[in-house]
């Protein structure tokens, strides 16, 4: 016998490695939010049609958590992919999550060719790191590679974020405020001595993307 509970966490962690909001995927596979919601609420039937629906991933990977999540000819059809990944500004993350071209073509540094494992974990966007709020993990200088997040109703705590908010570009560890208030997050600095913890709205964020790896020179 399956056990869907396993196979729900494995959808949600496929939706947040996509970027895939949780409105499109319902939207594309016609499976309700009720369904993924519940700890057992889907079925053969629900599992079949996302799979159907989403024909990069690893069915092994889905179904037991084995395995790597994208199958393996995802992987050598990036390793094609000439093009690089764009450095940019924290300001143009906006443009670039809207498909903005133009604007993306103005505001891009440069293409980093990187390896495809890179480029499979779906990320879409280099940024330079400035400051030292999260030394040691980060440092001045650093490029980290992002991941947009089009929903921050799931968010992996504990892990490293990009926002882009009304009070300016912010690179922080992001914590729920508590259990009782679901309107805003707590951003912590790893350098905490120096940088301490401070609350958020999320209305005040206007893009997010998470971290998902970095490039550094000695």
């Amino acid at each position: 016998m399956r056990d869907f509970s396993v196979i729900k966490d494995n959808i949600l962690k496929y939706l947040d490695y996509k970027g895939i909001s949780k409105y499109k995927f319902y939207q594309q596979t016609g499976i309700t939010n009720g369904i993924l919601s519940q700890k057992n609420g889907l079925s053969e039937e629900n599992t079949l049609k996302f799979l159907s629906c989403f024909p990069d991933i690893n069915p092994e990977w889905l179904l037991t958590g084995e395995g790597q999540m994208i199958k393996t000819e995802q992987v050598s059809q990036t390793s094609h992919n000439t093009k690089g990944i764009p450095l940019i500004p924290v300001e143009a993350m906006a443009g670039y999550a809207n498909g903005d071209t133009q604007v993306m073509d103005y505001d891009i540094h440069d293409n980093y060719i990187i390896t495809p494992e890179f480029e499979n974990r779906g990320i879409k966007y280099l940024i330079r790191v400035s400051g030292s709020s999260m030394t040691p993990k980060y440092n001045n200088g650093d490029l980290i590679a992002c991941r947009p997040i089009a929903d921050n109703s799931f968010i992996q705590w504990g892990k490293v974020y990009v926002l882009d908010t009304d009070q300016g570009p912010l690179v922080k560890r992001l914590y729920p405020c508590n259990p009782n208030n679901d309107d805003c997050l707590e951003c912590r600095s790893d350098n905490f001595e120096k940088y301490p913890p401070f609350k958020i709205e999320k209305t005040s964020i206007r893009r997010m993307a998470i971290v998902v790896g970095v490039l550094r020179l000695e």
